[in-house]
């Protein structure tokens, strides 16, 4: 945090309005298989399985046990209604139950490819 001239209290404290936080659209937690259609590390096309953890209009992370590599193209298939996004991986993390975390972002962004609705950019919740 130091690096981004940030105290540790700093980045406690740090909110959505701060750019470091700032997400091109929001955040949902959505546990949702997918169908990963990616290169092995032989470069011979392979079909994965993958859960979602989190998803935007953007993109979103995943749970895969695929050996992939950041800038790696992808193309996501929605099993429940056939839909197709590429995509490319920006992230990978292990686990600790061994499979890969990957983050990836779509080529351009698609709200629709998910199960979800997205609210608009403008939108605020007001507590009650």
């Amino acid at each position: 945090m130091e690096s981004l001239g940030l105290t540790p209290k700093q980045s406690v404290m740090a909110s959505s309005s701060n750019p470091i936080n700032r997400r091109r659209s929001e955040r949902v937690m959505l546990r949702m298989r997918l169908s990963v259609n990616a290169e092995d590390t032989a470069r011979k096309p392979q079909q994965y399985q993958a859960m979602t953890q989190v998803v935007n209009a953007h993109g979103g992370l995943m749970k895969i046990q695929a050996d992939l590599h950041v800038g790696q193209s992808m193309l996501l298939i929605n099993p429940q209604n056939k839909v197709e996004q590429k995509c490319r991986v920006v992230r990978i993390d292990d686990t600790a139950e061994g499979d890969f975390a990957v983050a990836f972002e779509f080529a351009a962004p698609n709200p629709k490819f998910w199960p979800v609705v997205f609210p608009p950019e403008d939108w605020v919740a007001v507590p009650v």
